[in-house]
């Protein structure tokens, strides 16, 4: 048990130094090549350091992923993401899951060194928490004008990371871009925060469970409603994938 226990701990510090020495080698050619890309080009070759992430994540700490729903995302049209706040992995797997997509993130994020400045060239929307009207304004407005450009937008609206099996308050600003828009909400729910929970070095072997559930529609309807209705979705299959562990 011991053994098995000092095992995990070894490979997360490795991870935790390989993650951040690729995320700082990569940054450099990100920054560099940015003003000679086009947008997809920039987003396809930021999110490179995505892949190396999920790539060390499988075969350094055995963990793996499962996806479950992939039927449920909408073709032809864009939609909001809505997903639980368990883990960083989600705001790295997302990242390859629902492109092209801009992601609303707290804007002192962009000022961490290295990881800050690639985030910087996928053109997120920052928003300063403090400041919850002038956000939310910030929101309709680049997430309206990312969402009619045809780019995905994907929101947490829990706002800060929750231990597994658990839930926050949900936020209705997702639920009223979408609503204001005229586009779908896409929910959901996973258990990352087992194999790589908030606020530890431990990267646990195991299996991520994704779920996507099936498209809500907005037309017609209150933002309240529609909140409701992810809420509900969302916090059902949290509680049913903590069941399963």
């Amino acid at each position: 048990m011991r053994n098995t226990s000092f095992n995990i701990q070894a490979r997360s510090l490795l991870f935790v130094v390989l993650y951040y020495l690729m995320g700082i080698v990569h940054s450099i050619p990100c920054v560099l090549l940015a003003p000679f890309l086009n947008a997809d080009q920039r987003y396809r070759f930021v999110n490179l350091w995505t892949r190396g992430v999920m790539l060390l994540l499988r075969h350094l700490n055995h963990v793996r992923i499962e996806v479950r729903g992939r039927e449920n995302i909408p073709v032809g049209q864009p939609f909001v993401v809505m997903a639980n706040h368990q883990s960083q992995w989600e705001t790295f797997y997302l990242q390859l899951l629902f492109a092209p997509q801009t992601t609303v993130l707290k804007k002192e994020l962009m000022r961490v060194p290295f990881f800050g400045w690639s985030v910087a060239l996928l053109r997120p929307i920052a928003i300063d928490r403090r400041k919850p009207g002038e956000a939310l304004k910030m929101i309709l407005r680049e997430g309206g004008q990312c969402l009619a450009a045809g780019t995905n937008v994907v929101i947490y609206p829990e706002g800060t990371r929750q231990a597994p099996g658990t839930t926050g308050r949900f936020n209705a600003g997702g639920a009223l871009l979408a609503c204001r828009a005229g586009v779908p909400i896409l929910p959901v729910a996973h258990n990352a925060g087992n194999c790589w929970p908030a606020r530890s070095l431990l990267r646990r072997p195991g299996i991520i469970i994704l779920e996507i559930g099936p498209a809500i529609s907005t037309q017609g309807r209150t933002p309240q409603a529609v909140n409701t209705d992810v809420e509900s979705w969302i916090k059902a299959r949290v509680d049913i994938l903590a069941a399963q562990q």
